[in-house]
């Protein structure tokens, strides 16, 4: 079950403390600009993350001067719609309200989810799958820097995944091994732990003593978190 440390009290809380119960998810991002962008990332992980745990989720966006030029920067980085009225989720019985909104940032009483700045670096990187890996890279509640070199480690990251899924997909399918789905259950469901998921892929990518038809339903299955595109080569020739 996913727990998340509520930035009002720095304790852990049950994101779905009712088994099957809805949970409204409400984002709150007042402008444009990168920290929101991340806002957004990081309620398109908790709105995923709740879904592969079985939970029905309610996603709410709300406030904000520049909302059409967000969402298109949102779309961009493959995060999906939220809804744009609050009113929309009410009377639907919800057992909790969760909001995602930017260190600082003023939100209703209730559990929060607060995201650390990111300092953008220098225009002209033109990959959103890569800025989206970059950001993922550091917990939420950690600040980032999006350095050139950051950004170009996260694009030849993404492109080598990605040439090895299209690999292991053309091998004998095998079932994501348990202990491998446990860890990565316990990584996401530890306050999104995503640079914990993304280690774990890591080290199933090179483990010796894994099928490659493993490692392809590994990857699959990580990317419903993820949003990496990760099977965007499959197809392509070798």
């Amino acid at each position: 079950m996913l727990r998340i440390i509520d930035a009002r009290t720095r304790e852990p809380v049950d994101a779905a403390p009712a088994r099957r119960g809805l949970t409204r998810v409400q984002v709150h991002a007042s402008d444009s600009g990168a920290t929101n962008l991340r806002v957004l990332l990081v309620g398109d992980l908790l709105v995923r993350t709740l879904e592969l745990g079985g939970t029905p989720v309610w996603a709410l966006l709300t406030g904000g001067n520049r909302q059409a030029e967000l969402r298109a920067e949102a779309t961009t980085l493959g995060i999906r719609p939220f809804e744009d009225s609050p009113d929309v989720g009410a009377g639907l019985g919800e057992s909790q309200a969760v909001h995602v909104a930017a260190e600082g940032e003023t939100v209703p009483d209730g559990v929060r989810i607060a995201v650390a700045p990111v300092e953008p670096g220098p225009p002209g990187h033109s990959d959103p799958a890569a800025l989206r890996l970059a950001l993922l890279t550091r917990h939420h509640s950690a600040p980032v820097r999006l350095e050139p070199a950051g950004l170009d480690e996260a694009g030849a990251t993404l492109a080598r995944w990605r040439a090895a899924v299209a690999g292991w997909a053309r091998q004998p399918s095998r079932p994501v091994p348990d202990r491998v789905r446990e860890r990565l259950r316990e990584a996401w469901d530890d306050d999104l732990d995503v640079p914990r998921v993304l280690e774990v892929l890591r080290q199933v990518e090179t483990e010796p003593e894994l099928a490659d038809g493993a490692r392809f339903e590994t990857y699959a299955y990580a990317d419903r978190l993820l949003g990496l595109d990760l099977a965007g080569d499959l197809g392509s020739p070798s």
